[in-house]
């Protein structure tokens, strides 16, 4: 079973200011700003959420194709994903376009000015859910608006179990909107404040929304995560990392832990800390696809953080 993962290919630029924005930033002159910030640390790493999911499915040993659109820079990308073993062949190059990036820089106090360049993302309804029998799930993830609305009909009308991930696309879209995008979903994924976000958009309280999904996932950082399924409210706990180091793209390491569960048909409890799992061995990384797994010795990361048995 192939596991399709629509949402963005993107380049992180990752900037670290060596002093604090509070002391460049006049706060009687935010009217007219005009600062510069010299970054002597810089650092590019691969990334956006198909990508991203795609790579942790790959340490975990499950297929998975990611489907975006990019730019004409994608060339680095596409090598990194052919060393990593990553499907492309649903990757679609805009010669016209730049993939998508975002620049971030940090300060000293963990304070953050983010710059994002949609690029070929904005393009990605060009992109269609392929007449594929051996893609048994799909994953909507944040993209480009147009392509999340047409994937998920595309992936209702091939009846492709699909999990509804809108993570930081969410606000994109109005309450009859989200509630056409739960209709059409198998399961859906959320953090804490996109879970509020979704219940004050489409005025459902999350257990209505679960009652109308196979399960409701609600990620709370180190607090762990919540799942709803079938009339339960089941607490995963967080696994403990070794060491925090950066917590972009730990939720799109536990979403693939998710996936990985689903389609080995592991009950809950175990696929929401496989999940967790998965989140605590990216955050020990900086970047969000430079963590390593051996496959061999899940088995035993797992017993050692939960005290029971995969």
């Amino acid at each position: 079973m192939t596991a399709l993962i629509c949402g963005s290919i993107a380049y992180d630029t990752v900037m670290v200011f060596p002093g604090r924005f509070r002391d460049h930033i006049l706060p009687d002159r935010i009217h007219m700003l005009n600062v510069a910030f010299l970054v002597p640390s810089m650092q590019r790493n691969f990334g956006g959420c198909a990508g991203n999911i795609a790579y942790n499915l790959g340490l975990l040993g499950v297929d998975a194709a990611p489907m975006a659109t990019v730019g004409n820079d994608f060339g680095p990308y596409r090598n990194w994903m052919n060393s990593c073993g990553m499907r492309s062949e649903h990757v679609r190059v805009l010669e016209d376009q730049y993939t998508a990036q975002a620049f971030i820089t940090t300060d000293l106090d963990d304070n953050q000015i983010t710059a994002f360049h949609p690029g070929a993302m904005n393009q990605s309804q060009i992109n269609h859910v392929p007449d594929d029998p051996g893609i048994g799930l799909g994953v909507v993830a944040p993209d480009g608006r147009e392509g999340m609305l047409q994937h998920a009909v595309e992936f209702a009308e091939a009846g492709i179990p699909m999990l509804f991930d809108p993570g930081q696309g969410l606000p994109m879209f109005d309450g009859p909107e989200l509630e056409d995008f739960i209709d059409k979903a198998t399961w859906i994924a959320v953090n804490d404040y996109e879970g509020k976000l979704l219940e004050e958009r489409t005025g459902i309280s999350l257990e209505r929304i679960a009652a109308r999904v196979q399960a409701l996932i609600v990620t709370r950082g180190a607090a762990g995560s919540l799942i709803f399924s079938g009339g339960r409210e089941i607490a995963i706990p967080a696994a403990r990392a070794d060491a925090v180091v950066d917590p972009t793209g730990c939720g799109d390491a536990y979403r693939a832990g998710l996936i990985c569960g689903i389609t080995r048909q592991l009950d809950w409890e175990t696929t929401g800390r496989l999940a967790s799992l998965m989140g605590a061995i990216k955050v020990t990384r900086a970047g969000t696809q430079n963590h390593r797994l051996d496959l061999a010795s899940l088995g035993d990361l797992f017993h050692s953080a939960f005290g029971r048995s995969l």
